[in-house]
């Protein structure tokens, strides 16, 4: 296996080159680690760079469906170098139905997390000032456990800008059925205080979080990106899913494995669980 070494120019002087997130994309596809990247690279350089790296996806994972939110905890922002979560794309083919069986190296570093999606069901989002007023353009939400790919060698040291650039890792995930949401005051808190518990075969719990582990509220999630979409002057459409970051920590894939995450007190008919199976 041939390591390709990317390097970009020195962030002071050189905009990303044309071609920077072109090559990212064909080694992430290859599975082939990189090695190096520009550790005083901006975050904007980052986001262009990003943009090419999700264009150069779209032959592969088709469309965008929807938006991620990365690094939505403090501890996850301290470690990466940064006072705000990231934001990637999701592409249609990145998507899995709940029970889907995947190669457990699907990736360079591959990992499971316990997420969530909210799916926006009105254009209404865009103008939304409080939690409130994006609740009632929320028409579901979706049990989720993301299955990111960390393409960076272990060695490289990591930062905000480096993982934004490789669309935060992004790349697939299984979602479960959509489940109603009313803009209620039960939904408010149903959203903020469920559990979700990753297990393994056995029934083990893996690890475990809850839903005010996203920036305190997943509506506060709904918002960030809304803003950072629209300080690029993009807008959120009906349809859009929302992936609001990890609820648990990051669990290895085995092969030969199935990983199951229970969402209670999510969904008012009862506890809810997805899976995905590693070969």
């Amino acid at each position: 296996l041939v390591f390709l070494v990317l390097t970009f120019g020195p962030a002071v002087t050189l905009a990303p080159a044309a071609d920077d997130g072109a090559k990212l994309a064909e080694q992430f596809l290859k599975k082939i680690p990189v090695t190096s990247h520009d550790q005083a690279m901006t975050m904007e350089q980052a986001m262009k760079i990003q943009a090419q790296f999700v264009k150069a996806l779209k032959p592969t994972f088709g469309e965008v469906v929807g938006y991620k939110a990365g690094l939505t905890n403090p501890i996850a922002q301290k470690a990466f170098g940064v006072a705000q979560p990231l934001r990637g794309t999701l592409l249609k083919k990145m998507l899995l139905k709940s029970g889907a069986e995947i190669e457990a190296n699907y990736g360079s570093r591959p990992f499971c997390e316990g997420d969530l999606i909210l799916r926006v069901g009105s254009a209404e989002i865009n103008k939304a000032k409080t939690q409130q007023e994006a609740l009632k353009c929320i028409d579901a939400v979706i049990p989720f456990i993301e299955m990111p790919d960390l393409p960076y060698a272990k060695e490289v040291k990591l930062n905000g800008p480096a993982l934004a650039a490789v669309n935060v890792a992004a790349r697939f995930g299984v979602m479960g059925s959509p489940i109603p949401v009313k803009a209620t005051e039960e939904w408010m808190n149903r959203l903020k205080t469920f559990k979700l518990q990753a297990l393994d075969d056995k029934g083990n719990v893996l690890s475990e979080g809850q839903g005010n582990s996203l920036l305190g509220d997943p509506l506060n999630v709904v918002l960030w990106i809304r803003d950072s979409l629209k300080a690029e002057g993009k807008k959120l459409n009906k349809g859009d899913l929302l992936s609001l970051g990890s609820i648990t920590k990051g669990i290895p894939t085995a092969p030969k494995t199935t990983l199951r995450a229970r969402y209670t007190d999510l969904d008012p008919k009862g506890p809810v669980e997805i899976a995905v199976k590693f070969k």
